[in-house]
C-alpha cells in the first residue's frame, strides 16, 4: 500500500483579539501581548487594564492563539495555544502572518512616533520572537516573561533584533517551569545575540505580576 502524502491549503478564518483602551492620535504607547498555553486572551488582557484605565494614551492589544481546545476531557473550561508540535512550521507561519496583520491595522491608527512595547507570556514568549525575527516594524522593547527566545531562530536574524531592540526578561522567583539555571542560560543565550537583557524578578510562580506591570509602564 502506498504511503498518503501530506498536503497544505491556505483559507480564510477570522482571528480573535481583545483590546483596552481607544486607538488614536493621542495614543502615545501601544503594547501587544501575547498570552501563554492553554489560555485566552479575553482573561490574560485584565491584568492590563489597570495600566490602561490609569492611561488614556496606553493601549493594549491581546492576540489570542489561533488553535483553541477544552482544557479537560471534552467539555468544561477552553483554552488556546500558539502552537504544537504537530505541523509546527505551518502554524508558524499562520501566527507570524496574523500577528503582521494585525500590527499593521494597529499601527495605522496612532501616531507615527508611538513606542510599540511586545511582550509575550510563557508560550507567547517563543511566539513573540519568531514573529519579531520577521515582523513589519521595529517595537521599542520586548518583555519576554517566564520564558524564552526561541532558539530555533537564524542566528544572524535573531543577533539582528537582539542588538535593535532592547530585551527585558521577567521570572518569579518560585516559577515552577523556570529554574535559577533556565534564567541564567537564557541571558547567556542573549549575550551571545549581542544583547545584554535586563532582568526583572518579583516574589511569585508563573504568573504576571501587578506591580511589575506598573513598572514596566512607567519606564516605556
Amino acid at each position: 500500500m502506498s504511503a498518503a502524502r501530506e498536503h497544505h491549503l491556505a483559507v480564510s478564518r477570522t482571528a480573535r483579539y481583545f483590546q483596552a483602551g481607544e486607538l488614536g492620535l493621542h495614543t502615545r504607547q501601544l503594547w501587544v501581548v501575547c498570552h501563554g498555553y492553554g489560555q485566552l486572551a479575553q482573561y490574560f488582557i485584565r491584568h492590563f487594564t489597570p495600566l490602561t484605565d490609569a492611561d488614556p494614551a496606553l493601549v493594549v492589544v491581546a492576540p489570542e492563539g489561533l488553535s483553541r481546545f477544552y482544557l479537560q476531557g471534552t467539555s468544561g473550561r477552553v483554552g488556546a495555544t500558539w502552537m504544537t508540535r504537530e505541523d509546527r512550521l505551518t502554524e508558524i507561519e499562520d501566527y507570524v502572518a496574523y500577528l503582521n496583520l494585525l500590527t499593521e491595522s494597529l499601527l495605522a491608527q496612532v501616531p507615527t512616533d508611538v513606542r510599540v512595547t511586545v511582550l509575550g507570556f510563557s508560550q507567547g514568549s517563543a511566539t513573540v520572537g519568531r514573529w519579531l525575527a520577521r515582523a513589519r516594524f521595529r517595537p521599542a522593547r520586548l518583555v519576554l516573561w517566564a520564558g524564552a527566545f526561541p532558539p530555533d531562530v537564524d542566528f544572524s536574524v535573531a543577533s539582528h533584533l537582539a542588538r535593535r531592540v532592547p530585551i527585558t526578561l521577567v521570572c518569579g522567583t518560585h516559577d515552577q517551569y523556570i529554574s535559577e539555571a533556565d534564567l541564567t542560560a537564557q541571558q547567556a543565550f542573549l549575550h551571545g545575540l549581542g544583547c545584554t537583557p535586563t532582568v526583572l524578578r518579583f516574589d511569585g510562580g508563573h504568573e504576571l505580576n501587578a506591580n511589575v506591570l506598573r513598572q514596566l509602564h512607567a519606564e516605556a
